[in-house]
């Protein structure tokens, strides 16, 4: 186990522009971003929400207005894959999640030490914030054995003293849970354990593609999903179908009723030969059926 176990500091939601990660972010949770800023040397731009505890979410775009870099660079976060764009064409997704070494470790020996574990670091801007992120070279997500898919998390470590999380507008949302879908879990489930942060992610093994789960809970109580995995999908499907064969025979029901307390009510006697003849079944006809409407490996550290 790791003597110093890692922390949560942010979840990324990508999306094909801000103004579409904005809507999302409000529409889930009822509470809009506050301002984040420009990445010049990725050409990406962020939103921030923060997140009880001292982490937050980041919402995360290509920079339509960014300056072609000095020396160009594939961008974090996958951005630039096909896969990932076509992804997030049906909407901003959940697709990955960054853990914060803090001092005195130091995230740029640790890479050296461990180059087939930890992916390059690389220097970092927006604004008068500076830190170093571990990005492949060619912005993939990080992987280990060759699994990663956005489940594996980015380390990051800050240069400047205050954290994000502390300047950004309280929200009270809280992060319950969360959990990472893969094919091959058991390889995830290794790299966690090895770089200490298998306390702030569940990972479960799945049929469908990599997915993360995240739960939350709102002040007001209520609690708000966002990822889905196969799993998941599959779960909903099954009770929609489930809520849809019992609606079915509440209606099946609901027609035979009539019938039955028809031939159950007693006939009052007849007081005139038309009450009587109303209170008389016509023996050619029958009534009417009425319709009724009715959820490791040990990690290596550094010194």
């Amino acid at each position: 186990m790791t003597s110093l176990a890692l922390k949560l500091d942010h979840l990324v939601i990508a999306a094909r522009s801000l103004e579409e990660g904005e809507r999302f972010v409000v529409a889930k949770f009822g509470t809009a971003t506050a301002g984040g800023g420009a990445h010049p040397l990725m050409r990406t731009h962020n939103r921030l929400l923060n997140l009880w505890g001292g982490a937050y979410i980041e919402v995360i775009a290509i920079d339509p207005d960014a300056l072609p870099a000095d020396t160009p660079r594939a961008r974090l976060y996958a951005l630039d894959d096909p896969a990932l764009q076509r992804r997030i064409e049906d909407g901003p997704q959940l697709v990955h999640w960054v853990a914060r070494v803090d001092r005195p470790k130091s995230l740029g020996r640790w890479r050296a030490q461990y180059p087939e574990r930890i992916a390059p670091v690389v220097p970092m801007t927006r604004g008068a914030n500076t830190w170093g992120l571990t990005v492949p070279d060619d912005g993939a997500f990080p992987s280990w054995q060759g699994v990663g898919d956005g489940v594996v998390p980015s380390l990051i470590q800050w240069d400047t003293p205050l954290h994000p999380s502390t300047v950004l507008p309280e929200t009270g949302i809280a992060l319950r849970s969360l959990t990472g879908f893969h094919p091959q879990a058991e390889i995830v489930a290794e790299q966690l354990a090895w770089l200490g942060v298998e306390h702030l992610m569940r990972v479960e093994a799945t049929v469908g593609a990599p997915a993360i789960v995240a739960e939350f809970e709102l002040p007001d109580g209520s609690v708000v999903t966002m990822g889905q995995s196969a799993e998941s999908v599959e779960t909903a499907r099954r009770a929609e179908a489930e809520a849809a064969e019992a609606a079915k025979k509440a209606r099946r029901r609901g027609k035979v009723q009539p019938q039955a307390q028809l031939v159950d009510q007693p006939q009052e006697e007849a007081e005139s030969p038309a009450a009587e003849a109303v209170s008389r079944p016509d023996s050619r006809t029958s009534p009417e059926p009425s319709d009724a409407a009715h959820p490791p490996a040990t990690p290596h550290h550094p010194e």
